[in-house]
């Protein structure tokens, strides 16, 4: 008994160590900035004045879900400002109002690309983010939707539609 007791709580305490915790940062010009450790940072609106400051947190890569469309989305500027600090910079417009799955396809290809990691991945609330980061856990890491979807919402996934899209997405892309 006490054998099952100790390896039960050796296994508990590695699954509460290796477990990645959502934080809040504030950022000048970076609105619902959320981080994952040093995995991952999902945000909403984020300004070219703020890719220096994104630069000195140590991402390798800024991955822009926003449509050249959106209001406040300066592609251009913000592209201008990733080369200048010396920070990847990636652009996959998403459209959380009719999802593609060959965005999710060609962001599973970034997230997943070692020079791109760490990454921060922004749109304008951080919803898009937050779904295609899901989409990663689900197909590339294989976890079960429940925990994929708490980390998602953790993160500021708050569309049901986009959440049933990275389930959806995950079912007919396993491997």
């Amino acid at each position: 008994m006490r054998a099952i007791c100790s390896t039960a709580i050796v296994l508990l305490a590695a699954a509460v160590l290796s477990a990645q915790q959502v934080t809040q940062v504030s950022v000048p010009g970076v609105t619902n900035f959320k981080r994952l450790d040093t995995t991952i940072a999902c945000a909403g609106a984020t300004t070219a004045q703020s890719v220096p400051e994104i630069k000195k947190m140590g991402y390798a890569s800024i991955i822009n879900l926003r449509l050249a469309s959106e209001e406040g989305a300066d592609i251009d500027q913000e592209a201008a400002a990733a080369k200048s600090a010396g920070i990847r910079f990636i652009h996959i417009p998403f459209n959380g109002s009719s999802p593609d799955p060959t965005v999710a396809d060609k962001f599973l290809a970034a997230i997943t690309a070692q020079e791109n990691q760490p990454a921060f991945v922004h749109c304008h609330s951080g919803n898009r983010a937050a779904a295609l980061w899901m989409v990663k856990r689900l197909v590339v890491d294989k976890w079960d939707t429940d925990r994929a979807s708490d980390e998602a919402k953790a993160l500021g996934l708050a569309n049901a539609g986009l959440r049933q899209f990275a389930i959806d997405y995950a079912k007919t892309h396993k491997s």
